[in-house]
């Protein structure tokens, strides 16, 4: 083995060990979004899949009895470096925020593509765009930059794509999307005249991993601001959540209870004790809990608004739908701003109804009374409490809450949760 096999054999396996760990990396790392972590896997493991055919290729080079499968190693070879130089299409795409089936760039890209595979099929039954010797030598043909020529186009596309595209970009994926293509560009062109092989797929490597650290530190930036702002929000619960009147107007219901109705005043002991519980567990919650879990909390408030007023507070509940997540401390504040809003703002009875159901999309919260109703804007307390857990449903589950007015009086407020996506 001479000086220049040993190189390319180190540069192969170097290649090798890095996309195995990139592989792991974007596999493990929790702060990178679904999406990107799916997106890198595939990318790295396209890349691996390139270095083992330059291995498989170096192995049978200037074997005079392994022509066939030399030419079978390089087409297979051709073809998997396509992916990754196509791949930053569907990349600059999706954080866009645009659709692939409206877009006309991933229609020229997918073109470019297809002319390139057409063109490596032709080379398999011409000599024109490269061979293989009876000695097992590979040689460029007359054409071989033409063949070569769509993947350089499809990267000059992204480039100006991407420059289009820039306010739609954070500065890190712009940065980084953009080293990535100028950075194949280069490689492309001097692949199209100078036969390197596994220096291209290096390079593809090296570029691919300087787009991925770019992309990771954007997304745990983005990580660390989230998880600021979450216990933000959590800060901010623990002081909505502390009301003293509340709490002094129970324990005395509970204590004029016990001379009147001593099992009702257990029973509605039960329920404060279940009530707190379940607040403090809220309090020290980071992370989405069962419905099942908020509707016994919200179920345990009412138990103890009901025993306060018992011939004005009438509530309903049809909730088939509980197998899905939601922030702590959602539906209960929700329902206990429409007994406070409502009820107490204009001492009349008041029905409130708790509905749940589940879409081909989401699964769905809706409570309804029949209260005087109020606007969405403002400052007060009620909608703090809205606005608190409109953000904590974006930021946690990317879900939405709206106010509107009820057909027939009062408000109506409803939660939409996306359905968890698999794995």
């Amino acid at each position: 083995m001479n000086q220049v096999d040993f190189l390319y054999y180190a540069l192969g396996g170097a290649i090798l060990v890095t996309m195995a760990f990139g592989v792991a990396l974007a596999f493990l790392v929790p702060s990178l979004d679904k999406w990107n972590k799916r997106y890198f896997i595939t990318l790295f493991s396209l890349l691996s899949l390139c270095a083992v055919t330059c291995f498989l290729a170096l192995i049978f080079y200037d074997d005079p009895t392994k022509t066939t499968a030399e030419r079978i190693i390089y087409f297979f070879d051709s073809l998997l470096v396509s992916v990754p130089i196509f791949m930053p299409t569907i990349f600059l795409l999706h954080s866009s925020h645009e659709k692939v089936k409206h877009s006309a760039l991933f229609y020229a890209a997918m073109a470019l593509s297809g002319a390139y595979f057409v063109m490596l099929i032709v080379s398999q039954f011409t000599d024109v765009f490269y061979y293989v010797t009876a000695e097992n030598e590979f040689h460029y043909g007359p054409l071989f930059a033409l063949s070569v020529s769509p993947l350089l186009l499809v990267l000059l596309l992204n480039i100006a794509g991407t420059v289009r595209r820039k306010k739609s970009l954070s500065k890190k994926y712009f940065v980084g999307l953009l080293s990535y293509l100028l950075l194949m560009s280069v490689t492309v062109l001097v692949h199209m005249f100078a036969q390197a092989d596994i220096f291209v797929v290096f390079g593809m490597v090296i570029f691919a991993l300087i787009m991925y650290s770019l992309i990771l530190s954007d997304n745990i930036d983005k990580y660390m601001r989230q998880q600021r702002e979450i216990a933000n929000q959590r800060a901010n619960i623990m002081v909505l959540q502390m009301r003293p009147h509340f709490i002094y107007n129970s324990l005395m219901g509970i204590y004029y209870l016990c001379d009147r109705d001593a099992g009702k005043a257990k029973q509605v002991t039960l329920d404060f004790t279940t009530y707190l519980r379940k607040n403090f567990a809220a309090i020290a919650s980071e992370n989405a809990i069962l419905f099942k879990e908020e509707l016994e909390h919200t179920r345990a408030y009412l138990a103890i608004e009901q025993a306060q007023f018992d011939d004005s507070l009438f509530v309903s509940f049809d909730t088939p739908h509980t197998s899905f997540r939601l922030p702590p401390l959602t539906l209960q504040p929700i329902v206990e701003n429409a007994v406070v809003h409502g009820m107490r703002a204009s001492n009349s009875p008041i029905h409130i109804s708790v509905v749940t159901r589940k879409t081909d999309k989401a699964s769905e919260i809706i409570v309804e009374d029949d209260g005087p109703g109020f606007e969405a804007d403002g400052n007060n307390e009620p909608h703090i409490a809205l606005n608190n857990i409109r953000e904590r449903l974006d930021m946690m589950c990317g879900g939405t809450l709206e106010i509107s007015p009820r057909e027939g009086g009062g408000t109506s407020v409803k939660v939409t949760i996306p359905l968890a996506k698999p794995e």
